[in-house]
């Protein structure tokens, strides 16, 4: 057994999609990553790793026949060796979610659940793709969760709901390209990759459009702070009620006369996006995402030929990296989303060594 069979088997190259789950969990609950953010990355590494050595194990005498040279069809890594690595990363990713509370553990199990159903039995079947999103869809949970218990946030389960519709668009992207991943060994199909290209398309579409509200802050006992209060008009001395408060001018309009009732002077710049530099982030990242996935894709599409189809399912894989950033810009955490960004070269180098797929 050496070092490059073992990061053939844990599929090394797709460990940089793993860290931007949790950021964007954290954004989505309008939290900075802590601590407990950190403990969640390393239980998603550990999980994500299990289900990439379990995957192996359960389809060994599968890769015999289409893919040989895989390290365990190969004998560079023996079956027992690869069921124990699974089992020891699927405990120790239990254990870093332990420390990051109760919440954490709680989705670390269904993640880890899922993986465990998916690799055993769901693969092949109908469902498998709806798993492995569902499991994707967990993992940014499990940062979103983690990061309100760290934060003091009184109640997770609220986290969790802000949280869903990020953890819903990534689940969206993970089917689809888990649909690509059917067909990699054997090619041939052209509706799978023309489906997965409509998903892209809409998912980039919906990160420009969609309207994010941040959450209130939290008050001091952890509990999003109440809508601001208006007392009601005092009494005049009458008994009525007191004049209103004097009110000044209303802007002149074009004309040099006032402003015609109802006018609402124009917004700064910004929208409801935040700054002008941050919707232009989120463009950029955006575009990233569309790029990196969308052309490959459409390769697939027009010659579903096993080489082409397995370049879709790795740029597909490669592309959760800015779609993660692009979640996290969009939810106000542009520095997070940047963070982010910065694993793509990585991703990109490492791959040219060890498949993704």
């Amino acid at each position: 057994m050496t070092v490059r069979a073992w990061a053939e088997l844990l599929r090394v190259s797709a460990l940089f999609t793993v860290p931007g789950d949790a950021l964007a969990g954290a954004a989505a609950v309008g939290r900075r990553p802590g601590r407990t953010t950190a403990l969640a990355v390393g239980a998603s590494l550990c999980l994500y790793e299990a289900g990439m050595a379990l995957n192996d194990w359960a389809d060994r005498e599968e890769d015999a026949v289409d893919r040989p040279h895989r390290p365990i069809p190969s004998g560079r890594i023996t079956p027992r060796a690869a069921l124990t690595a699974a089992g020891a990363l699927t405990g120790a990713g239990l254990l870093l979610a332990a420390r990051a509370g109760r919440p954490a553990l709680t989705a670390a199990t269904g993640l880890a659940a899922t993986v465990w159903a998916y690799d055993l039995h769901l693969k092949h079947t109908p469902a498998g793709p709806a798993a492995m999103a569902a499991a994707r869809g967990l993992d940014l949970l499990l940062g979103a969760t983690a990061t309100a218990t760290g934060a003091g946030q009184a109640s997770t389960s609220a986290a969790a709901r802000e949280a869903l519709p990020a953890a819903a668009l990534l689940s969206a992207h993970t089917y689809a390209v888990t649909a690509v991943s059917r067909h990699e060994t054997q090619g041939g199909s052209t509706a799978a990759p023309l489906a997965a290209l409509a998903a892209v398309v809409a998912l980039g579409g919906a990160m420009v459009r969609a309207r994010h509200t941040p959450p209130r802050p939290a008050g001091r006992d952890g509990r999003p702070a109440p809508a601001r209060h208006t007392p009601p008009r005092l009494t005049g001395g009458d008994g009525g009620p007191a004049p209103a408060r004097h009110t000044s001018p209303r802007p002149a309009g074009g004309d040099g006369g006032p402003a015609p009732a109802g006018h609402t002077p124009p917004r700064p710049a910004g929208g409801r996006s935040g700054p002008a530099p941050a919707r232009f982030l989120l463009a950029a990242l955006t575009g990233a995402y569309l790029h990196t996935a969308a052309r490959s894709l459409a390769h697939a599409a027009l010659n579903p030929s096993p080489p082409l189809t397995q370049r879709a399912v790795g740029s597909g894989i490669r592309a959760m990296i800015p779609l993660q950033a692009a979640l996290a810009t969009r939810a106000g955490a542009a520095g997070s989303g940047l963070a982010v960004m910065g694993l793509v070269p990585l991703a990109r180098a490492l791959s040219r060594k060890v498949s993704p797929t």
